[in-house]
């Protein structure tokens, strides 16, 4: 759809459709911004293994991706305070500053929505050198579509700079998609810059993908679909759970669209295969499959995850062994 189109259909209707969104929208070329969102890799007692956290985050930040910590990748749900402030520190060490970071606030169904508890983790994201990524919550997302996007015009009040987060109920119970109308209100928060959309559908990442481009262009869609990671090629880019089982690939697949290499279809090709492997239900458990596989192919000493993380079963090793192979080959 062409941007005339789709200022048109905006004008009818304030929403886009998903055939309108998707067609003839190919951006090749384009430089893409990755953030890989990392795991925090554990020992078998169930302690953080710091040293393979720093030598992820090196990796990471070398390879060109821009990391982002203390999300569901990392366990922030599972974390206490004490360990996410600690992961905050180590990162600013490793990377330096302009991560990304989870800003996350625990509560319970029920509670109430909580500002000023948003308002000191996002500051803690801040005061580290990151950029705060509004991670949901029950209280946040159960607030109706004005009171979500009066939540993160509030957010800006305190904070500059910062990213939201629409997660999909398949990876929490307090996940919500909110409607695109939603979306249009969120882009004219200005310190909002960017949003990670983790719904795992195309046409609803498409439909905000042309929102943007009308809208507010410099705005950053951010897929978090597992399942469809070549959304990049429609114009987003990324903070992906997936990015962290290969760093050095996804760097290397970004380079190949940005020069025109057609080495970037086969490559998101087995990215895209690992994916659907990884993230299949229960998708909460492709943490467990994370940690297997950077185990496999040595980054990190362990492939423990901690109490409360849904585990994969034993033969996924020798899957996604197949698949380190299939990587290792395209390198």
């Amino acid at each position: 759809m062409q941007a005339l189109a789709a200022i048109r259909c905006l004008g009818q209707t304030g929403t886009v459709t998903g055939n309108e969104a998707a067609v003839d929208r190919l951006r090749p070329r384009r430089r893409i911004a990755g953030h890989a969102a990392l795991l925090l890799p554990h020992t078998p007692d169930g302690s953080v293994d710091w040293a393979s956290f720093e030598e992820l985050l090196d990796r990471t930040h070398r390879a060109g991706l821009i990391p982002a910590v203390n999300m569901d990748t990392g366990f922030t749900q599972l974390l206490d305070a004490s360990t996410r402030a600690d992961v905050l520190g180590v990162t600013a060490e490793v990377a330096g500053p302009g991560f990304l970071a989870g800003a996350f606030v625990p509560d319970a169904r029920g509670d109430s929505f909580a500002p000023d508890a948003y308002a000191r983790a996002m500051a803690e994201v801040v005061d580290a050198g990151g950029v705060p990524v509004v991670f949901p919550s029950h209280g946040l997302n159960a607030l109706d579509p004005d009171g979500w996007v009066d939540a993160h015009r509030g957010f800006a009040k305190g904070c500059d700079r910062f990213v939201a987060f629409e997660l999909g109920d398949m990876f929490v119970e307090y996940g919500r998609i909110y409607p695109l109308d939603t979306y249009r209100g969120l882009l004219g928060v200005a310190e909002c810059v960017g949003a990670k959309h983790s719904s795992l559908s195309r046409a609803a990442e498409w439909n905000r993908l042309a929102l943007r481009d009308v809208i507010r262009p410099s705005f950053q869609v951010l897929t978090g679909n597992d399942l469809a990671i070549d959304l990049v090629c429609w114009g987003s880019d990324y903070l992906l759970g997936l990015a962290t089982f290969a760093p050095d690939a996804f760097a290397r697949r970004d380079a190949y669209w940005a020069d025109g290499d057609d080495r970037f279809y086969e490559l998101n090709d087995v990215l895209q295969a690992l994916g659907a492997f990884a993230f299949r239900a229960p998708v909460p458990a492709y943490r467990h499959d994370a940690a297997m596989f950077l185990a496999l192919r040595g980054m990190i000493a362990h492939d423990a995850v901690p109490a409360g993380c849904p585990r994969r079963g034993d033969a996924d090793r020798d899957v996604l062994a197949a698949f380190a192979a299939r990587l290792d080959a395209l390198s």
